[in-house]
């Protein structure tokens, strides 16, 4: 089963400092029928204004991940980590036990990014955090693995994470079609960050389109005028 979730049906938010696109219940916005897909719980889409951001806040038993698209993002949290990430970087959080952050543009420039929360593979894990960073460059013509917590799929520049998904990023060329293929029974959530994609017969995602894919191990891309994507496969 394939759903297509176009970008003008997801929840906007709008802060003046912080606009939002969100795909799943969250904060003051709430559907009961859409509060996840899988061990998918939230996917944002925010652009935060130079020099602001979310102050110090706590979370609890989730997986955090932080993929910029553009600008910085500086994050602090009471581990005692910090760092200052750009496109190329992710930031990976376990929440675990328990953990106090704050995520801010230190820069003049908008920050935007994707932000995704996980259930975690079991509770009570110790809380941590890593920022990796992949090359943009081996994006061309394929899906790179940027997180991952299966087994052959880490590596450098590879963000695990405590869960069994994996997170992909990739440019498809002009013309270019792409075949994907996974286990029977996972799920896939895609994401056409720019670009237009053609998924198989089911018709065209746009930009900031999503697909939710259940029970279809292998999917075929296509995209006539080039297209950079995400795409996690996950239980």
């Amino acid at each position: 089963m394939i759903t297509i979730i176009r970008a003008d049906e997801r929840y906007h938010k709008d802060l003046d400092w912080l606009k939002s696109r969100m795909s799943f219940s969250f904060g003051d916005f709430y559907e009961e029928e859409n509060s996840s897909f899988g061990c998918l719980r939230v996917f944002n889409n925010d652009t935060i204004s130079g020099h602001r951001g979310f102050g110090a806040h706590p979370h609890r038993e989730m997986e955090i991940v932080s993929v910029v698209l553009s600008g910085q993002l500086k994050h602090e949290d009471s581990t005692g980590h910090s760092a200052v990430t750009g496109f190329g970087g992710v930031q990976r959080m376990s929440a675990g036990t328990g953990i106090i952050h704050s995520e801010v543009n230190p820069g003049d420039e908008p920050c935007e990014l994707l932000q995704l929360w996980f259930t975690p593979e079991r509770p009570g894990l110790p809380p941590s955090y890593e920022t990796s960073a992949y090359d943009p460059a081996q994006l061309r013509g394929q899906l790179l693995p940027i997180v991952s917590g299966q087994e052959g799929r880490q590596g450098e520049g590879v963000a695990h994470i405590h869960q069994d998904l994996t997170i992909y990023m990739g440019d498809l060329e002009a013309g270019q079609t792409l075949d994907y293929r996974t286990t029977a029974g996972r799920r896939i959530h895609l994401f056409v960050i720019t670009g237009t994609v053609a998924l198989g017969q089911e018709g065209e995602l746009a930009e900031r389109d999503a697909a939710r894919i259940q029970d279809v191990p292998e999917l075929t891309l296509r995209s006539a005028e080039g297209a950079r994507v995400l795409l996690i496969d996950m239980p």
